[in-house]
């Protein structure tokens, strides 16, 4: 966590509260959803949600499938545009002004796949010129060293294994050193030893770069691990927010996992 961060967003967070939107960047958290609503044909896929990401903080964007992460993420990203509220990062409104601010960002998912027959390099290259990094291919053989796939730069994409390819989407993903990094299970195809890994490298690049990380996981304890503050949705809503040790304590549960398995119960309980 960057120990640098505004007083007044670390006062926002933790009332829990999310601050006014403000105008000038340099004041402005990494990331703000305010009052964000998505309506599709009747139905409340978001509804009402608010939360803030400071600058330089990992926050974990948790729920079960259909909490409405996904769209949250691409209204983040400016692929949807919010049925009411907005998204904004670093002082832009991603539905108006994302042109202005997408090349200090990026996003990696395993769930959505690189070409398959263009190689590990030629995937790379096309991104990295996508968002116009200077002197690409140093760039590509840094991140292959750095992420252990050297030896399959040349190899199509489509021949990797699973574990291969999340390591490439994660490399995709840092090609442009982006300032701002949403992650959408990132070690969700890796074994435990290879995850951890990846998480060293990810809380590493993080630190170095002064980097402000948005990650939705169902993995609780590497959430745990990496975030400082979560928020947690069900059904298109926010139903608890809170740094993990304070929302263990709150709800009497021993860590964040029993947190989350009390609060969907409950949720479907309301349901039944």
């Amino acid at each position: 966590m960057n120990h640098m961060a505004k007083p007044a967003l670390e006062a926002a967070v933790q009332s829990e509260l999310p601050p006014p939107a403000i105008a000038k960047e340099e004041f402005a958290p990494a990331i703000a959803v305010e009052d964000l609503c998505k309506n599709y044909s009747g139905h409340w896929a978001v509804d009402d949600v608010n939360f803030v990401v400071p600058k330089g903080w990992t926050i974990g964007l948790l729920g079960g499938n259909g909490a409405g992460k996904t769209t949250i993420i691409a209204m983040i990203m400016g692929l949807v545009v919010p049925s009411y509220g907005r998204a904004l990062v670093l002082g832009h409104d991603m539905a108006r002004d994302r042109r202005k601010v997408l090349k200090r960002m990026n996003f990696e998912s395993p769930y959505v796949a690189l070409p398959a027959r263009l190689t590990v390099r030629q995937n790379l290259t096309v991104f990295g010129r996508l968002y116009g990094v200077p002197n690409v291919a140093a760039r590509i053989e840094q991140l292959a060293y750095d992420f252990d796939f050297t030896e399959i730069l040349d190899h199509a994409n489509g021949t990797l294994s699973a574990g291969q390819k999340t390591r490439v989407s994660i490399a995709k993903a840092l090609i442009n050193k982006p300032e701002v990094l949403l992650l959408d299970e990132p070690t969700a195809s890796l074994d435990p030893d290879r995850a951890e890994w990846v998480r060293a490298n990810l809380q590493r690049y993080q630190e170095e770069h002064g980097a402000t990380i948005l990650l939705s996981s169902h993995n609780m304890l590497e959430v745990e691990q990496m975030c400082d503050f979560v928020v947690i949705m069900s059904f298109g809503r926010v139903v608890e927010m809170g740094f993990p040790r304070e929302l263990a304590a709150r709800h009497s549960c021993d860590n964040l996992n029993e947190v989350f398995i009390q609060l969907a119960r409950s949720e479907e309980e309301l349901l039944d």
